[in-house]
């Protein structure tokens, strides 16, 4: 180089990794082909993703959802467990618009980093992939963003979209829930992607450690259980029950006590029984290391259901034998009662 003479910078220099990306993306083909489903015109590749509206929807009608994982992406940085947040990416989506009876059709994701590592990013994508398949919906698309000085090493953000489609007189909008309707509750697979700020407080006054046992498992294998994928049992039961089911709830942030009320009308309370289910061992340990109150417990996290029904109490047998059919652990959970203050809550003793 010459005295005086500029030197010549790449990309790589200013820290993005362009061969990387491009290394990545081979990553994630095959991963992205096995969620194809039929509507599929165009995935990943192009500048957007194709897919046609399935023809046996007479008046289709779509629905999307975004969500993130939230802070349970710091213990995913600290012990170094990447595979399973994708499906919790896809889950808090797809089980989002699934309360209003609608299909998940496709799926895209965002992934953000200051420093690509390939390998890291290529387990949560295959996370993606696998929630993906769980909720049978097609990962046809998404962006990888390096974005040097963004983020520390090690560390990544995560964004997911879905979406889904539903017939126009098929939409469940909780208006035809009424007094003396039965509340089902299908059980989480553990905190699943909320109130882990709490959690990681907890975590940090007991002095936990990853490995520790809690129920005969290591303590970081039952706090990062992925979220329970609720899609295709649920929608079993749709098709079997149709109207019968007045209302779905996915309980996230809020847990029990404000997401419940959000598919009620004004004067209705849910009551349930606190006895009508049992706190798996991951809630019972959170509550005892934290001293946290039952009614904090029950507004932050879903205190092990993850997914509540509202049916036709004469329907209600016949809907928890197609949901337990499905996989599903159903329970009784209470039933629909007048509100007097003319508002709308959940009730939980």
């Amino acid at each position: 180089m010459t005295q005086g003479t500029s030197p010549s910078l790449t990309y790589r220099d200013a820290g993005v990794d362009i061969d990387a990306g491009d290394a990545l993306v081979d990553r994630i083909k095959p991963l992205a082909a096995r969620t194809m489903r039929p509507g599929v015109m165009a995935g990943i590749g192009g500048f957007g993703a194709l897919f046609e509206v399935p023809k046996h929807l007479r008046e289709p009608v779509l629905v999307s959802g975004t969500d993130g994982v939230g802070t349970k992406l710091r213990l995913a940085f600290e012990w170094q467990r990447h595979d399973t947040v994708g499906i919790d990416l896809v889950a808090m989506s797809v089980n989002d618009i699934l309360v209003q009876g609608a299909e998940p059709l496709y799926f895209l994701d965002y992934f953000a980093c200051g420093k690509l590592s390939v390998e890291t990013a290529a387990q949560v994508v295959g996370g993606v992939a696998r929630g993906c398949e769980l909720a049978g919906c097609a990962l046809i698309g998404g962006e990888t963003a390096e974005m040097p000085g963004m983020y520390p090493d090690g560390e990544y953000d995560l964004a997911g979209f879905a979406v889904g489609a539903v017939e126009k007189s098929a939409i469940i909008d909780g208006k035809s829930i009424q007094v003396g309707d039965v509340v089902l509750g299908l059980a989480s697979s553990g905190a699943h992607s909320n109130g882990y700020s709490l959690v990681r407080k907890i975590l940090q006054h007991a002095g936990a450690r990853p490995e520790q046992d809690l129920g005969g498992r290591p303590l970081g294998d039952v706090v990062m259980e992925p979220t329970r994928i609720y899609v295709k049992s649920v929608l079993a039961g749709l098709a079997a029950h149709g109207r019968a089911i007045k209302g779905l709830a996915h309980i996230t942030g809020g847990g029990l006590l404000e997401n419940v009320p959000r598919i009620l009308g004004a004067g209705l309370c849910a009551h349930l029984h606190r006895d009508a289910w049992q706190w798996p061992a991951l809630f019972q340990w959170l509550q005892a290391q934290g001293g946290v109150a039952d009614h904090e417990m029950a507004r932050v996290f879903n205190c092990g259901i993850g997914m509540v029904l509202v049916v036709d109490a004469a329907q209600a047998d016949a809907i928890t034998a197609t949901l337990q059919a499905q996989g599903e652990t159903v329970y009784t959970l209470g039933a629909i009662e007048p509100q007097a203050d003319g508002g709308a809550q959940t009730l939980v003793d």
